[in-house]
């Protein structure tokens, strides 16, 4: 946007003469074409107001900066950072030479900038003329704000890696690769147009920029539109196309903004809502509740076991989520809803500013703000002033996708809460549900019950673990229909890979060699969860596993929830940074993948699966991959070295321990959540 708007600036010159007499104003002025020597004379002009520091400054200004076109040297030095910084999210120039490119570079033409702002705006005035600023002006003081202000968050951001609080790369997901590629294409679109217009229609350029900006925002002010029959032919496949682009911005916005953002800032309010719970348990003293229950004795003076007390952590977890879920929506619709509200307001003001020849009253202006903002564009009031029209372009491109956001979050709260209340009203009233009458009354009771003290309605628990020994029923399946081709690629291979296993048992069994049976039947069920796994990952809303499946899938990992050797006491203080060669300590428990061995963890620590930004079905898929791999390779080991006989014990920590000879895996289907 700032180089597009440097762009702006440089097409246009920069002053104009008003012309006397009725209906003469500066948006019909005449231009002023500025000399060369411009800047360095005025700069000398302001050098002889000046003494000291001051003026020596502007002196290296007027000598140095403009014999020939600064304003060009502005964008070619942010073209050189933008470069760099793209070279740098490519992975082909390291953060520590491209960092310095790129801030250096912005800074460079914010100063070139804001030196050619301050000499024209104090040589603007000269006898005899009425002179005024143009459009290309103002877009030269927004695009060097912009500059300067990405240059300085650059700048946090380098401090930030330095002090270890991130890692010292970027690495963009597809959806930000998507995001970027779509906006600079919709600015291009959006320039381009401007200037196929200003051809075919002989409007100014910044007029037609003007004009495709309201038409391709759908705002339709009515100011200004085309006149000849080829543009109003070119209108049809331009406006259609540039409002396609627009929707894929709106959508990439909502997928980055919304969806990631609610990942990374929900987690951070679980782990919030996480040390609050530990501190006041810690306070009420039930610090042996989040004790791992060693022996009988203990487990009797608590009057649980271990298994039951890890169900019991788990549940709260589950109960600090929900908290946070909500929380977290209606935190995101306060601070879009301000954001809108700023804008909206913000903006009335400098449009009230701007307009001041028409002789606006700032409610005139913020009647103007909020029909642009809504896109409704009645057009009774439009911008006519040099500094209103380039504020309404910079204005209305946050504006739009501001607005996207709020109403997201609005579905997200407001509307559900409307939409759940109305349900609860037809269900008393006209359109009775297929329950009877004093059961749903019942049922709304619980559930405002459950509201008041914290809780939501949480899934019922299973009775057999998922996948192979049953899946769970329920839950949208939308969004595999876009997996189509990658799910029916691992549905084949895992096929392949099941009935090779189940061969190999065969085979074994026919030998009777024991140890080798239960090895494939094991890797046979972990192929086989891992192909039902990948299935969950494109359900809409993300599945949440139950305790009880989270049991058979910890038990399919060389986990025991019955085993307090795997467990420890929930931390209230984590370490959470990169300094040195350490890893953050806050990250989703269970194994660790570099030292090979199997970390104590909490449903309440910081090391939990349900902690951090990671989808459970992910972090399952992930862990029972690497279970996977790291079985085949031992396997592969053994056979070469000492034969089939160390797969045993490994292989019966995870299938029950009374499959005997006979056991196979329908064996397992009475076996519960034990596995």
């Amino acid at each position: 946007m700032a180089s597009a708007f440097s762009v702006c600036a440089l097409s246009e010159n920069w002053r104009v003469i008003v012309p006397h007499g009725p209906g003469g104003n500066e948006a019909h002025g005449i231009d002023v074409k500025d000399p060369g020597w411009y800047v360095q004379q005025t700069s000398r002009r302001i050098m002889s107001d000046f003494t000291g520091s001051s003026g020596r400054i502007l002196k290296l200004l007027g000598s140095h900066i403009v014999a020939k076109d600064p304003n060009g040297i502005s964008l070619l030095f942010a073209l050189m950072a933008n470069l760099a910084l793209l070279l740098n999210m490519a992975r082909r120039l390291s953060f520590a030479i491209a960092q310095p490119i790129t801030i250096v570079g912005w800074f460079i033409s914010s100063v070139l900038l804001i030196a050619l702002v301050i000499a024209t705006t104090y040589g603007l005035t000269l006898p005899g003329q009425d002179r005024a600023l143009t459009q290309a002006f103002y877009y030269a003081i927004i695009a060097s704000g912009l500059y300067f202000l990405i240059a300085a968050l650059m700048c946090v951001t380098v401090y930030g890696a330095y002090k270890g609080h991130y890692p010292q790369e970027f690495k963009l997901t597809m959806s930000q690769r998507t995001l970027m590629l779509q906006t600079i294409s919709f600015m291009v679109y959006m320039l381009a147009g401007a200037a196929v217009y200003h051809r075919v229609e002989g409007w100014r350029f910044l007029d037609s920029l003007y004009f495709t900006n309201f038409t391709l925002l759908t705002v339709g002010i009515g100011s200004l539109a085309p006149k000849t029959h080829t543009g109003r032919a070119l209108l049809f496949p331009f406006a259609i196309g540039g409002i396609v682009i627009l929707g894929l911005v709106i959508g990439s916005i909502r997928s980055l903004v919304l969806e990631r953002g609610k990942k990374k800032i929900g987690s951070r309010m679980v782990e919030k809502k996480r040390v609050q719970l530990l501190k006041k348990m810690h306070k009420k003293d039930q610090q042996k509740k989040l004790t791992p229950i060693n022996g009988k004795k203990q487990a009797d003076d608590l009057g649980m076991t271990e298994r039951e007390r890890r169900k019991s952590e788990f549940e709260l977890m589950r109960q600090i989520q929900d908290q946070a879920t909500q929380r977290q929506k209606w935190n995101a619709l306060f601070v879009s809803g301000s954001a809108w509200l700023v804008l909206w307001l913000v903006g009335a003001v400098v449009f009230w500013k701007a307009e001041h020849q028409q002789e606006w009253s700032y409610f005139q202006a913020l009647y103007f703000a909020y029909t642009s903002l809504l896109t409704i564009g009645y057009g009774d009031f439009t911008n006519f002033s040099n500094a209103g029209k380039p504020a309404f372009v910079f204005w209305s491109l946050l504006a739009v996708p501001t607005l996207t956001i709020v109403i997201s979050n609005m579905g997200d709260t407001v509307v559900k809460s409307i939409r759940d209340l109305t349900d609860y009203l037809g269900e008393f009233t006209v359109l009775p549900g297929e329950s009877p009458t004093k059961q749903r009354a019942k049922q709304l009771v619980t559930n405002v019950k459950s509201k008041f003290r914290g809780k939501e309605g949480r899934e019922e628990t299973m009775d057999e673990p998922p996948g192979m020994l049953g899946e769970k029923e329920g839950g949208s399946t939308q969004g595999i229909k876009g997996h189509t081709a990658m799910t029916g690629a691992t549905d084949r291979l895992a096929g392949e890979g099941e009935k090779e296993e189940l061969n190999a048992a065969g085979d074994a069994v026919k030998r009777g060699d024991e140890v080798s049976k239960v090895a494939h039947e094991y890797h046979y069920q972990l192929i086989r969860e891992i192909r039902i796994v990948m299935k969950h990952l494109a359900e809409n809303p993300p599945r949440k596993y139950t305790y009880e499946e989270w049991a058979w899938f910890l038990k399919l990992m060389g986990e025991d929830e019955d085993n307090q050797s795997f467990h420890r006491k929930p931390p209230i203080e984590v370490r959470n940074d990169y300094k040195g060669d350490r890893e953050p300590d806050m990250q989703q428990g269970g194994m660790d993948d570099k030292m090979d061995e199997q970390r104590q963890w909490s449903w309440l620590g910081n090391r939990s699966p349900l902690m951090g930004d990671m989808g459970e079905a992910d972090w399952v898929l992930e862990r029972l991959s690497i279970t996977l791999e790291k079985e085949l390779k031992r396997q592969h080991k053994s056979r070469k070295d000492r034969g089939e006989g160390c797969i045993e014990n490994d292989a019966k920590k995870v299938l029950p321990s009374d499959s005997g000879s006979s056991g196979t895996l329908e064996t397992q289907k009475g076996a519960g959540d034990t596995g």
